[in-house]
């Protein structure tokens, strides 16, 4: 059945995650695993520096078309057969990106990685066009999306096969910048009716598939401790600390979005929180490989990728979900965490020193009022 793509009610009850939601963000965990595979990887055998920046460009690449289609979906899914279709579609690109992945970190390839790209954001641009015809009080929003999104694929398309590899990280950032500003031009025209309650639960879900991967960390200290003789599973239970004290720290954080300007900060701030928890899951995978002399980069490199995603991670929360909505000593509790655990990274057992200090920290923020 084909239905009118109609602006659903902000004020809707009991609005939750759909199967096809579920579905969509299923997708991603593949994605998501490239990428931090390949952070790992390049970190271990000492390739900090290419490593990242190849994983900063795969996960924008996978964070704002589920950025794009969360938004869009919270304020026109009809779930009709056309709508099911072309998120089909999106998820196929999804995969597609994750493919594509490898060759970003081995070969800095990209072709793969912008191909996918482009076949989400043409099905969203199919959406936007859907809604502009639909909604009378949205149409100039919706075609400036469809717009804005349909004239940056083509940039991508150039750049990828036409931009000397002197510009090329120059004019990703340019475009990455440009893709970043769509919504925001696209907005000022008539926001779009996307369901706050529903936005966070659909937020949240995400950063529990972006926390995986540092389960998975967790669970191969374990196996390669066994596996090779070597008692691991102290730092095995350091992970665990730290994956439950990021989920503890993110679901206890306050979270609204009671403005157009703040739902704007908040979604485009879980780019480097979802990144960096993305990231402290390469850190976590890459200490085993340490500790069994398994890697070819100092420990100085090594430890980093714990310490310095969970900084980032703390200040984002702490800025555009705790900050605004604590007073006294608990209002400067993450900030603090934040230097205590970049501190650890110069210390003996930067790990076992990290879980320390996230325990404290998840424990002072249910004690300190």
């Amino acid at each position: 059945m084909i239905r009118k793509l109609l602006a659903r009610d902000t004020a809707e009850t009991h609005r939750v995650a759909t199967p096809l939601e579920l579905l969509f963000d299923l997708s991603f965990v593949v994605a998501v695993a490239q990428a931090a595979h390949g952070l790992h990887h390049a970190v271990v055998e000492n390739h900090a520096g290419a490593g990242l920046l190849a994983f900063s460009m795969a996960f924008f690449a996978l964070w704002l078309p589920w950025l794009n289609f969360t938004w869009f979906a919270s304020a026109f899914d009809n779930d009709d057969t056309f709508y099911r279709i072309i998120t089909m579609v999106q998820i196929s690109g999804v995969l597609v990106v994750a493919a594509g992945i490898p060759r970003v970190f081995e070969h800095q390839d990209y072709r793969v990685v912008v191909g996918g790209y482009v076949v989400i954001r043409l099905a969203m641009v199919t959406q936007w066009l859907r809604a502009s015809r639909d909604n009378d009080e949205h149409r100039v929003c919706a075609r400036r999306y469809a717009m804005g999104i349909g004239g940056l694929q083509v940039l991508w398309v150039l750049w990828v096969l036409a931009a000397p590899p002197s510009l090329q990280i120059p004019l990703w950032v340019v475009g990455m910048v440009a893709e970043l500003l769509v919504p925001v031009w696209a907005e000022r025209a008539s926001a779009t009716t996307w369901h706050p309650h529903h936005i966070v639960e659909r937020h949240g879900l995400f950063t529990l598939i972006v926390l995986g991967e540092s389960i998975l960390a967790a669970t191969q200290a374990f196996q390669k401790g066994f596996d090779s003789g070597v008692n691991l599973i102290s730092l095995a239970a350091a992970s665990l600390i730290i994956v439950f004290s990021v989920w503890w720290i993110y679901f206890e954080a306050s979270q609204r979005l009671d403005t157009l300007r703040h739902a704007f900060l908040w979604g485009y701030a879980h780019l480097f929180i979802l990144g960096s928890i993305a990231a402290l899951g390469a850190g976590l995978a890459a200490s085993p490989d340490y500790d069994l002399h398994l890697a070819h980069a100092p420990g100085i490199v090594i430890a980093p990728f714990t310490t310095v995603p969970l900084a980032i991670f703390f200040l984002c929360v702490w800025y555009v979900q705790d900050c605004p909505g604590q007073a006294g000593l608990r209002k400067y509790l993450l900030p603090l965490g934040s230097v205590a655990v970049l501190a650890a990274t110069f210390g003996p057992a930067p790990i076992h020193v990290t879980a320390g200090i996230t325990l404290v920290l998840v424990i002072l923020t249910r004690v300190v009022r």
